[in-house]
């Protein structure tokens, strides 16, 4: 399980943050840089200067920053990413209340699923900030609820010919998913994780997005699952009603 080094180094951390941020969702401006990581202002524009300068970055005609050529495309998602954090941050920071583990907002982009939103258990141990991380859909749980919210077709299109993959095996999973209404990854991505996913769905029943809780595997009790996914259900809920009637 992967936590935050005793000793990091929180310019670097900026840096690697901002260059994630150019690579997975496009165009930032200083201010926008300087709000998503929460510094001033100078010290975003100092930050991006220094990633123009490697090539991580590049600035446009109308002065804001795109990924460099250092930076290799990533898959983009077709989900709007702004909207998501801005409805549904405040109801992670719930579900963390109420659990007093991880909660994540994860998006579809092709075979994985991004981080676009974290909070942070108050535990001493826990899973730390994943945001602008990516994990492969079939494993995470976050990304198992997703696909099994699609049309069968859909998953066999994404994932036929890929010869690391189990499609008739990932079909039957998915197929309990659907009936369970959440998925699991029991220490799948990483040693020591075990997390529960719930599909957040557009108002036509499509897979927009998801909701996972993620806890270090020692604290996974079978018997807590009703109460978390219901936890998570909750949360869900919001988002989606949220998402349906805009401030």
């Amino acid at each position: 399980m992967r936590n935050k080094p005793p000793y990091a180094l929180s310019s670097v951390d900026h840096a690697l943050q901002l260059a994630a941020l150019l690579q997975q969702e496009g165009p930032l401006r200083v201010t926008d840089a300087a709000e998503r990581l929460g510094v001033a202002v100078s010290t975003a524009h100092r930050l991006l200067a220094m990633l123009v300068y490697r090539d991580f970055a590049e600035q446009g005609a109308d002065r804001r920053y795109r990924p460099g050529k250092v930076l290799r495309p990533a898959e983009t998602t077709g989900a709007p990413v702004a909207l998501l954090r801005e409805v549904g941050l405040p109801e992670l920071r719930t579900l963390v209340e109420r659990t007093r583990e991880s909660a994540n907002l994860v998006v579809p982009a092709g075979a994985e699923v991004r981080f676009v939103a974290t909070a942070e258990s108050p535990q001493i141990l826990r899973v730390g900030d994943r945001v602008g991380c990516s994990l492969p859909a079939h494993q995470a749980s976050g990304g198992k609820a997703i696909l099994a919210a699609l049309p069968p077709s859909d998953v066999t299109a994404l994932y036929d010919g890929d010869a690391g993959i189990d499609l008739p095996r990932l079909r039957r999973e998915l197929a309990l998913v659907r009936k369970r209404g959440f998925a699991v990854n029991d220490q799948l991505t990483e040693t020591g994780l075990t997390a529960i996913g719930v599909a957040v769905r557009r108002a036509d029943g499509s897979p927009l997005a998801a909701v996972s809780l993620a806890m270090p595997t020692a604290r996974f009790d079978r018997d807590m699952v009703p109460a978390w996914v219901s936890a998570i259900s909750a949360a869900v809920t919001r988002i989606q009603a949220a998402l349906e009637h805009p401030a």
